[in-house]
């Protein structure tokens, strides 16, 4: 088994990630400056850093570690657009120093998180990796990181893999975003006995895909030299609108609520879905259902949030 570090630990997609890591017996380091993390997501067979990635002072922890999963970012959008500045220092600054701490130290191979907002202004759906349309700051933020990573590659030998995500969701998503996540901010007012907000009419689309099954492609990544130098979509090759995942989850908690209609949030586009013949091309396809997602969603926030607020 190897040691490997990710970045990010303490947020969504690193904690599991960490967990299906541990799972398979490697030793985990994770760094994380806890700016949107939680300590206590970080999995106790864990080393835990804290420590904020734009700084050099991470370079010696690289040491030794055979992989690196960079997913720490700055990764709302909305506040990505109002502050422009502290987006590229996180996500430019931030991943252009972890390919220099891989660099320095030798680490084998970094897998780092893009995202599907690079395809913002594409038309093309289901929409290839070889689009690129990114209109948001954080966007840009992320098709900056793309470059560098080409140029570590062309000019130092990294070895790097490109995960665009599209939206993913499943346990310990982080609801307490100024506009959280879809899933999550449904699932909570719902529990509450309280009306979701839509952000516009409900009919922007987007494509939905479980948290396990993309860490599914990140543990094949580790060891398999295929996904070299590779760009991947993580979706599940399917569109769904934000009113039928409303529908959805209503179907599930027979509420009888409906939701409160808002002004459109802006930088968002309308449609995402993910065309995954590259990775399915490796052996990947995502397993778990909507259905079966939502229901694991909202079993975790009963017992993980509501549960707790109650006690409070």
């Amino acid at each position: 088994m190897a040691k490997i570090l990710i970045t990010g630990i303490a947020g969504f997609i690193g904690s599991n990630l960490a967990d299906a890591l541990l799972a398979q017996g490697h030793e985990v380091t994770g760094l994380d400056d806890l700016s949107q993390g939680l300590r206590d997501q970080v999995p106790s067979g864990a080393r835990f850093i804290q420590v904020d990635i734009t700084d050099p002072s991470i370079y010696p922890l690289f040491q030794g570690h055979a992989a690196v999963y960079h997913l720490a970012a700055k990764n709302c959008i909305s506040d990505c657009q109002l502050d422009p500045v502290a987006t590229v220092r996180q996500n430019v600054l931030g991943t252009v120093n972890v390919f220099e701490a891989a660099r320095r130290t030798g680490v084998g191979k970094v897998i780092y998180a893009e995202s599907s907002a690079l395809y913002e202004g594409s038309v093309r759906y289901p929409t290839p990796e070889s689009e690129s349309a990114p209109h948001s700051f954080y966007a840009l933020s992320k098709a900056a990181g793309r470059l560098f990573a080409e140029g570590y590659r062309e000019f130092f030998g990294l070895r790097a893999t490109a995960l665009r995500y599209f939206c993913v969701y499943g346990p310990r998503q982080d609801y307490r975003r100024t506009v959280p996540p879809l899933m999550s901010a449904f699932a909570l007012k719902l529990l509450r006995s309280e009306r979701p907000v839509i952000y516009g009419n409900g009919s922007k689309r987007r494509d939905f895909v479980y948290v396990d099954d993309v860490n599914r492609f990140h543990l094949q990544c580790l060891t398999d030299a295929r996904t070299d130098g590779q760009v991947f979509n993580l979706g599940s090759g399917r569109s769904h609108s934000v009113r039928d995942i409303f529908d959805a989850l209503e179907a599930q908690l027979h509420t009888g609520l409906q939701p409160r209609y808002a002004a459109d949030l802006p930088g968002e586009t309308q449609t995402t879905w993910a065309d995954i013949s590259a990775a399915q091309a490796l052996g990947w396809s995502p397993e778990v259902s909507l259905e079966e997602g939502l229901r694991r969603v909202v079993a975790y926030l009963r017992t993980h949030v509501i549960a707790a607020e109650a006690h409070q």
